[in-house]
């Protein structure tokens, strides 16, 4: 007989959907001037629940910054998720800067510029 894998098999991706919603709340009560407009992009549990990636982008402010607040800032929030979650693991976070928004502009105006230009030619 095969050994089941896990009692529910979607588990880790509910277990980073909560984790993002626990922690879009606990952000925005921090104090720290450094973090702004801070939307969480997503979340990547590793399978034994040992750490989490944190995938944000900013609205306004400083994305270095905003980071390495986030970061120093991840042991209370990870408390403080511990206090909301009920995992026997709640992961340690590590908050990184999502790069795809920036990446779409540029190639949208990378696009503009082509078009705009094979216009001129025709």
């Amino acid at each position: 007989m095969a050994a089941k894998k896990s009692s529910t098999p979607n588990r880790g991706f509910k277990v980073a959907d909560q984790i993002q919603r626990d922690l879009s709340e606990l952000i925005r009560e921090l104090k720290d001037p450094r973090i702004g407009m801070v939307t969480l992009q997503g979340v990547e549990v590793t399978p034994d629940y040992a750490h989490a990636k944190i995938f944000f982008s900013v609205l306004v402010g400083d994305p270095e910054a905003t980071e390495e607040a986030l970061n120093q800032s991840a042991g209370f929030l990870r408390n403080s998720l511990f206090k909301r979650l009920h995992i026997h693991t709640v992961p340690t976070l590590h908050f990184h800067f999502d790069r795809t928004l920036e990446r779409a502009a540029d190639m949208n105006a990378l696009i503009a510029k082509a078009v705009s230009s094979r216009a001129k030619e025709d």
